[in-house]
């Protein structure tokens, strides 16, 4: 894990901006060199005007993997209870191919209820649609071994989320990147768990990514090198993906600056 580099993505929140302002500045991402763009899988907004401007999270993808060349792309996180498994498989696949290989498959289980009850599905309870995301994950994978053409390599999985007993536990077992808020020892202590769980299933730990989501430009202030919440260093706890959140109307992409300046520092040495 000590070898593995920093990187540090950069979260447009697809709400309250027309699309011309989120694709602006995905091209304003990319040319700073942001590792990672993602956006959410939502179909309404999370704050602000709860009938605000919003898009959907995969069309989006689609045009971002033809708009960008460097940069990798994806959702934090696709709700796994909004398209049959197979089928998000093969979108997966196929933003793969049009990205030329840079896409990450972000999932998870699922929590915003308005989304659910406003498009017709069944919110069930927490426990239920981890549930639904453990028989989903194999589906995935079986379908990406089946598709003609295949994807362009072993496209990465995120799961974000820290549930002790079954998501930490999927991520063991399906996930090349781990995705969480959790911060000082909370962290520390979920990726024990999490330590528990791989050797159980027969996996490296150090073989999956934990990435942070370290907030939006409020919370930026001074830097420091490296960044700590709460008093402990996430990159000496081994957190080496670093995310930013911002919101529209417009997006001020230079806020992920700093970051970008201590990955080059910290990567260099």
């Amino acid at each position: 894990m000590k070898n593995r580099p920093v990187r540090v993505g950069l979260q447009l929140h697809p709400q309250g901006a027309d699309y011309a302002h989120i694709r602006e500045s995905v091209a304003a991402a990319e040319e700073l060199g942001v590792d990672v763009l993602f956006n959410w899988d939502h179909f309404f907004p999370l704050y602000g005007d709860a009938d605000g401007k919003h898009f959907e999270c995969w069309t989006m993808l689609a045009a971002w993997a033809e708009q960008t060349q460097r940069v990798q792309i994806g959702a934090l996180v696709t709700c796994n209870s909004y398209r049959n498994p197979d089928l998000l498989a093969d979108m997966a696949r196929t933003v793969d191919h049009i990205s030329a290989g840079r896409l990450v498959l972000g999932i998870g289980s699922g929590w915003f209820e308005r989304d659910y009850t406003e498009y017709g599905f069944d919110f069930g309870t927490a426990g239920s649609r981890l549930d639904d995301l453990a028989a989903a994950l194999p589906r995935i994978e079986k379908r990406w071994a089946a598709l003609n053409p295949p994807p362009t390599r072993q496209i990465p999985v995120l799961i974000g989320g820290g549930g002790e007993k079954k998501t930490l536990r999927l991520v063991a077992r399906h996930a090349d990147i781990w995705h969480t808020f959790a911060q000082g020892e909370e962290l520390a202590h979920k990726m024990e768990v999490l330590r528990g769980h791989c050797g159980r299933e027969g996996r490296e730990f150090a073989d999956i990514e934990v990435s942070v989501g370290v907030g939006g430009p409020g919370r930026l202030g001074r830097l420091p090198d490296p960044p700590e919440v709460e008093g402990l260093p996430l990159y000496d706890m081994g957190a080496r993906l670093f995310t930013v959140g911002i919101g529209g109307p417009t997006y001020d992409v230079s806020v992920i600056e700093p970051w970008l300046a201590w990955r080059d520092a910290l990567n260099a040495r």
